[in-house]
Formats: C-alpha cells, structure tokens, sequence
C-alpha cells in the first residue's frame, strides 16, 4: 500500500509478526524477568499491549460500523480482565488481541484510507493513518521494551522508526507535548538529526520538524537512537556506538527533557 494509512499498517504488520515470532521462545523466568520499561516485568508489558490492542480494536469496529461504541467502563473492565491473568496467559493473549486488531486495520480498502475517522481520546475523530500511528507509537517502544528484556543490543525496527518520525513531524507532534519536559533543556535548541531532514526544537514546547531551522546542536546518529530518545529509552547502556550530539545541547541534557514513559 502506498498511502500512509497503508504503511503505517505494514509497519504495523511487521511489529506483530516479530513479537510473535518471539513471544513463544520466552521462558517464565525470562517472562517474568526485567523489560526495557523499568517498573514493567515482559509480561506486563504483553499485557499492556494486548489490553490496549483490545481497546483500540473496539474503537476501530466502532468506526468502520461492525459493533456499537464502547461504553464508559470498557477500557476499566479490559485493564482489570487483563492484570488477572497469569504471565503466561498475557504473553499468548497479547499475540491474538494484536493479530485481531492489525487484521481489521489491513481489511480497510485502500480507497477508504483517507476518509475513514477514528475516534480516540483526542476530541475529534482522526484520520486513519493518525489512528495507526498513534498505535505504532505505542507498539514500536514496547515491543522494544520486550526484546531488549532478552537483547540488550536491541533498536527499534527501521521501518517503524521511519514511519514514526514522518508521523511526529505532522499529525502525531501533540504526543511530544505529553513526554517532552522543555524546562530539563539548559537552554532552547533546534537540534539537527544528522543525515535527515528532521530537526528537534526545544524552546516554550518541544516539536520534531523538517522546517529548515538555523541549528544550534546536531545529533550524530541513527534514526530510531533518535526516535528511542524522544520516548525515554536511549539510556547509556542502551545508546549505540557513535551516538554524540554537540552544540548548545548535550546528549544527557536530552535524556532529562524526554525521560519517557
């Protein structure tokens, strides 16, 4: 698919055939051993994308007409169904709940893509693609979280980094408003992502652009070190080999504006 609905979707196909091409092969100790999240066990974070996987796929069906919208418990009654189960149960649950809800999204035909609306937590509907890419951004960071339990050298797939930046500098921008803490920076910075169009401007927000803004910083990097930056998860031990940023902004001064989720 070209549209980017439609590659949003497959970057949405490829993070679930890897997880469960992975999730089998953990053991219970491994299941119940340390993620990337720091609070959350692999197990939980399973959990925590086969409730919301759950919950996203009761929105969409609401959308595209094939079940009423979910009433104001629903989201409650899915977290509370899912915190019951055992770690082993989460970890099989989350591979169906998320193999159910990307099969719906691929059943949209392409012609629809730009008309469908989605209702979310945002006030209004939002196009297909957003609605995607709001799941991607959950999906691409906790299925990195579950394979760095067991790979501490993991990064997040170039696909999803690609598609996830694409979203930031457009629609998806208002999630930094959530995670980004603009009074951690020493100073305000446009910092230049190396090799991308992309610059990060921290000032009275923080926002991702391709706006060609006069730099003050540059990031030396791959692309998805950049995108595990903005969502909390390019800790030291995790920061790949050559990974610098000099000018008015250091890189441990970036990590205190985005210390994650």
């Amino acid at each position: 698919m070209t549209t980017l609905a439609g590659r949003t979707i497959a970057a949405l196909r490829s993070e679930q055939d890897g997880l469960a091409g992975l999730v089998p092969s953990l053991t219970g100790e491994q299941l119940t051993g340390p993620s990337g999240a720091s609070a959350w066990t692999i197990a939980d974070v399973l959990s925590h994308l086969g409730s919301g996987a759950e919950i996203t796929r009761a929105g969409f069906r609401a959308a595209v007409g094939e079940a009423a919208e979910p009433g104001p418990d629903f989201n409650q009654s899915v977290w509370d169904r899912w915190n019951a189960l055992a770690p082993q149960e989460q970890a099989s649950g989350s591979i169906t709940a998320n193999e159910e809800l990307v099969t719906g999204l691929e059943s949209v035909p392409e012609e629809r893509h730009e008309q469908l609306r989605v209702k979310t937590f945002l006030p209004e509907p939002v196009p297909l693609a957003l609605f995607a890419a709001v799941r991607l951004s959950e999906v691409a960071q906790h299925t990195w979280d579950v394979r760095v339990g067991v790979d501490p050298a993991a990064t997040l797939a170039g696909e999803s980094a690609e598609i996830l930046a694409e979203h930031l500098a457009g629609g998806l921008g208002f999630l930094l408003g959530f995670i980004g803490k603009p009074k951690e920076a020493p100073e305000p910075a446009v910092v230049e992502i190396s090799g991308t169009p992309y610059r990060l401007v921290i000032d009275e927000s923080v926002r991702f652009t391709t706006d060609a803004l006069p730099a003050t910083a540059t990031f030396t990097g791959s692309l998805e070190s950049v995108l595990r930056l903005l969502y909390g998860r390019l800790a030291p031990a995790h920061t790949p080999a050559g990974t610098d940023v000099t000018g008015n902004i250091s890189l441990d001064e970036l990590r205190a504006v985005f210390p994650g989720f």
